[in-house]
């Protein structure tokens, strides 16, 4: 692995048509577009360089193209939290906000933080991915169209009915094509049945966490807490003390923990007890509900590192 002295860093702002580079060895400002013909421009240029790591903001999945195809070139990449990149900007005063200076201050950032390399090229990772994204997109589609029912008309009743029929049919193919990528993968299907071990998770939060956190088992406890976004964080400075909470991390992980969660609490006796004592101790139930989720994240982050299953005892 190359020393992060040697490491030639390239900031990366990404839209959906435009990628702007900035190549900090050089101090130069390059544009491509974010397209594959513009991504093999991006790579002839990247690949005349030594060392080259390669810091981007997400952005939403605009990002996905460029980075998992540099990654297949074995190019370093790192995908960074846009809101630490403009707490950065803003501690270096640069308060203007362009693609130019965004791809400056991005480089800027990889190299004085030294982010690690966060994208691995996995095509069933990637496939797994692409379907349980369909799969949130098809149940959002469905309850927007049933919280239209009650104001709807005989008429369109009808046809608000007929769309969900339709959302529910596709909806049930994108669970069997994600059922079969976990199947014809062993280490998927290693996760697949040790997640399913716990008393709260059936199949739907065990292929969403394999989709969304493919880090699970190869990260510390606190490492997997906080690339999710559950481990609670300081709000104090001086006499005042804050409230503790959580930002930033993966949203649609913390959402299918959350379900899983919510039904830990009353049917897992390990959650339900340790919520129980939350609440009997005076915490707002939301507040022991995220604590359980980090609970629960933790306990599958040491069963799939272990490859040991759900054990009931404490």
């Amino acid at each position: 692995m190359t020393s992060q002295s040697k490491k030639s860093y390239i900031g990366i702002d990404v839209s959906k048509a435009i990628l702007d580079v900035y190549i900090l060895s050089e101090k130069k400002h390059l544009t491509f577009e974010n397209n594959v013909s513009g991504i093999k421009k991006l790579i002839k240029k990247v690949q005349s360089i030594s060392h080259v790591f390669i810091v981007m903001e997400s952005t939403g999945g605009y990002e996905k193209l460029v980075a998992q195809t540099l990654v297949k070139e074995n190019i370093s990449v790192a995908i960074v939290n846009p809101r630490q990149i403009r707490d950065f900007a803003k501690a270096l005063g640069k308060l203007a906000k362009t693609d130019r200076v965004d791809a400056e201050v991005i480089a800027l950032f990889g190299e004085k933080m030294q982010p690690k390399e966060n994208v691995m090229h996995d095509e069933n990772q990637q496939k797994l991915a692409e379907y349980q994204t369909r799969r949130r997109q098809l149940i959002d589609m469905i309850t927007m169209e049933k919280n239209r029912l009650d104001k709807a008309s005989k008429e369109m009743k009808k046809s608000i009915q007929h769309i969900i029929k339709l959302l529910q049919k596709e909806l049930a193919k994108i669970n069997e094509s994600l059922e079969k990528v976990i199947q014809c993968d062993d280490e998927y299907t290693r996760r697949n049945d040790l997640l399913q071990t716990i008393n709260g998770v059936g199949s739907v939060v065990s292929a969403g966490i394999i989709a969304d956190l493919p880090e699970l088992g190869s990260l510390s406890a606190k490492e997997i807490s906080a690339l999710v976004g559950v481990a609670p964080l300081n709000r104090d400075s001086g006499t005042l003390r804050g409230k503790r909470t959580i930002w930033g991390g993966r949203a649609s992980v913390r959402r299918t923990l959350y379900m899983a969660t919510l039904v830990a609490t009353r049917h897992n006796t390990k959650i339900k007890a340790f919520y129980d004592r939350l609440c009997t101790a005076g915490k707002l139930k939301k507040v022991a509900i995220i604590a359980c989720m980090h609970k629960l994240l933790i306990m599958m982050n040491a069963m799939i590192k272990n490859d040991q299953p759900w054990r009931i005892e404490a």
